[in-house]
């Protein structure tokens, strides 16, 4: 089998246990791989921006409280954030059908498509770097990548 990194890039203490050495592989090269698929996304896009129009996508209509939570942020950075978003025709505000007071939001028909091309051309990118991984690697990647959604599920 053969290895996709053979040694962290940033030094671990002396004595690290094994659990630790891995956290710090693991946190480096998904920092590296989140970072490299959000620059597949169109320009003037921030990541935070980003990962809100995502979220909204998979949550449907939310509160931004709901979404702040979601995103783990402070309710006056999702403000900004989704201010932004609205000023850029991607979010629009709705009424709550039960509940008239309260707000929540969408993603416009702009927004969606907007989500569409930034998940196609992030998929496209990472199937072309996997392509150059070996059929055995990539069934470990396969593994690994269901192993993280259940770690992230039960994460606090």
């Amino acid at each position: 089998m053969s290895k996709i990194a053979t040694r962290p890039s940033e030094p671990v203490a002396a004595g690290a246990s094994e659990i630790e050495r891995l956290a710090t592989d693991l946190r480096l090269v998904i920092s590296r791989l989140a970072r490299r698929l959000r620059q597949q996304a169109e320009e003037g896009v921030t990541a935070s921006s980003l990962s809100a129009l995502f979220s909204i996508d998979r949550l449907g209509p939310v509160t931004l409280g709901e979404l702040a939570s979601f995103e783990r942020v402070q309710p006056p950075t999702i403000t900004r954030i989704v201010a932004s978003l609205e000023e850029a025709g991607l979010v629009a505000r709705q009424a709550d059908p039960a509940d008239g007071r309260v707000t929540r939001l969408r993603l416009t028909s702009q927004g969606r498509r907007f989500v569409e091309r930034a998940r196609t051309r992030g998929s496209a990118y990472l199937a072309g770097v996997l392509q150059r991984v070996p059929a055995e690697d990539r069934a470990v990647l396969g593994r690994a990548a269901g192993i993280l959604e259940r770690v992230l599920k039960d994460a606090p």
